[in-house]
């Protein structure tokens, strides 16, 4: 019997004729079996691993533990079916304390367990990323807080924590969360998918890459798996917009620069007429020279001054080796400056708090100001590119078991930049050593959209972040993964959409499969058959040096 959670989904997974071949797994009611089989488990013994509280939660009656949640989290959780919820603890050295937390449903499981990633530092469970609309999905769900609780700044000196948070703690939650699926709901063999974005697609690559018996399927967003180069971008950008007082751009600036990125490329890269964003900014020449400047001694919201001319250049070069001139990552994409994660973000000394890769590679020595990018970048990358970055593009093993990876990007990502992801997307292409297994992976690239989500775009396709189950199983990035892993032909496309506002209709736009991108044809612009999936030229335009792939 095949199932889906979403009748919808069901009826387009049918009518593709996919034979998923796998059974719900029918639970009583929480106040039967189901129930006493829940409280049970907090005396069930997992290796390495302690079970801190089981208990059933009733439909809607879940309550977010934190005292201000994210916006729409409260609401999101109100509407959730009945489950029960584990927490649990694992240890796998001394100084380990990985927290974990399993959401079980106790009606309609679909006989699938989904792994959900974290975001940022981690440091607490993240239940907005993907294990809210995991559960209404019908999976058994699980997050973890990567050993670094309460807070990351606590693990400076804490080497052991490091490598929890770089990739022990992801694998522990999946061993032991799957030990408890197996116990709650009887069964010795059910597939399982992860999902996340940021640090999770860090977490979805290095489960890949490590630990490739884990998943069957993993849907890795803007993955922040070069963690020690990433980190110098950020430091990057910081020293730049804080090399001089004069070197920092006012909002009304920001808005001038962006507003020339999109009067010079927008709607000329293959996008429709009247896009306030990108479809393809490696075909934008966008020159900053090219803004009002302002005469010598003058200041103004309407022009920039030579330094900030200058720091503008910098931001888009991005992080290189002084002595080499090698790249060490990539710089900011044009047409991302006004989003979350954008200069104006790197314009505040707070950040310098959440370099925690410079602080661990350097210790006390660390100076954000006085950061050397050739040899301070070497003795962090000797001490922490094994432990955190998860840039290994050998993946045979897991397409050799028949695993499927999906990859999605914004194109105006500010704080992951694209080019940075179809790197490492080609190079694993340029790996597979076998014709049959270079069919296991996919890269979605999301015109304007921004980190993770949101953005000017049409940017949902019910990645981790999304507020709503799609209904359809087009706009569904994760149930288009599984379909694909369980049988159904590799996909082309997906179908982003964007809801209506009180100013402008919904949209609806497709999401090609790199190297192809969504050309407008003509027609309704918020309508998808008025684009086209046309292949542009493969490649980064900012590869890093290989040096800086380790």
């Amino acid at each position: 019997m095949r199932f889906y959670k979403n009748k919808a989904v069901a009826t387009a997974a049918a009518s593709a004729g996919l034979a998923l071949g796998l059974a719900v797994q029918p639970m009583a009611h929480a106040s039967g079996p189901a129930g006493a089989a829940c409280e049970t488990l907090v005396g069930a013994v997992v290796p390495g691993a302690r079970v801190i509280s089981a208990a059933v939660v009733a439909a809607g009656g879940f309550i977010l533990p934190m005292a201000v949640p994210e916006p729409g989290l409260r609401e999101r959780a109100a509407s959730l079916p009945a489950f029960c919820r584990v927490q649990a603890n694992a240890a796998p050295t001394p100084d380990s304390n990985i927290g974990i937390e399993l959401w079980l449903p106790l009606e309609g499981w679909n006989g699938r367990f989904l792994g959900t990633g974290n975001g940022g530092a981690a440091g607490s469970i993240a239940y907005g990323m993907g294990m809210i609309e995991g559960l209404k999905r019908g999976f058994a769900v699980a997050n973890t807080d990567m050993g670094v609780a309460p807070d990351i700044a606590q693990v400076d000196e804490h080497p052991e924590r490091w490598k929890d948070f770089g990739h022990r703690a992801t694998h522990d939650m999946t061993r032991v969360a799957k030990a408890f699926v197996g116990a709650f709901y009887k069964v010795g063999v059910f597939r399982s998918y992860f999902e996340g974005c940021s640090t999770g697609g860090q977490q979805a690559l290095v489960m890949a890459q490590r630990y490739p018996g884990d998943y069957d399927g993993i849907l890795a967003g803007a993955p922040g798996n070069n963690r020690t180069h990433s980190s110098s971008y950020f430091l990057w950008n910081y020293q730049t917009m804080n090399a001089a007082l004069d070197a920092k751009l006012s909002p009304l600036q920001w808005s001038m620069v962006s507003s020339g990125v999109l009067a010079a490329c927008a709607g000329k890269d293959g996008g429709a007429p009247g896009d306030r964003f990108l479809t393809d900014p490696r075909r934008c020449g966008f020159d900053p020279g090219s803004l009002p400047q302002c005469a010598a001694g003058g200041i103004s919201d309407q022009c920039l001054t030579a330094l900030q001319l200058s720091a503008i250049r910098r931001l888009y070069m991005g992080p290189v080796n002084p002595v080499t001139g090698e790249r060490i990552y990539p710089g900011l994409t044009p047409g991302s400056e006004a989003l979350p994660l954008g200069p104006s973000r790197f314009s505040d000394p707070s950040i310098v708090a959440r370099l925690f890769v410079m602080r661990w590679g350097l210790g006390r020595a660390f100076s954000a100001d006085g950061f050397d990018f050739d040899r301070d970048m070497d003795r962090i990358d000797a001490r922490l590119s094994s432990t955190l970055n998860a840039n290994d593009s050998d993946l045979n093993e897991f397409a050799r078991r028949g695993g499927k990876l999906m990859l999605y990007s914004g194109l105006a990502d500010p704080g992951v930049p694209f080019n940075d992801v179809v790197q490492y997307y080609d190079r694993v292409l340029a790996t597979s050593t076998a014709a049959e297994e270079r069919d296991f992976a996919r890269l979605f690239l999301v015109p304007g959209m921004g980190h993770c989500v949101g953005g000017p775009g049409v940017t949902d396709i019910g990645q981790p972040f999304s507020h709503e189950v799609p209904s359809r199983l087009e706009n569904d990035a994760l149930m288009t993964l599984v379909a694909w892993t369980e049988g159904a032909p590799a996909p082309q496309q997906l179908v982003a959409r964007k809801p209506a506002a009180s100013d402008a209709p919904g949209q609806a736009r497709p999401i090609c499969a790199y190297p192809a991108f969504p050309e407008y044809r003509g027609g309704e612009v918020g309508n998808p058959d008025s684009f086209a999936c046309v292949e542009h030229a493969r490649g980064s335009s900012q590869p890093s040096s290989a040096r800086y792939l380790n």
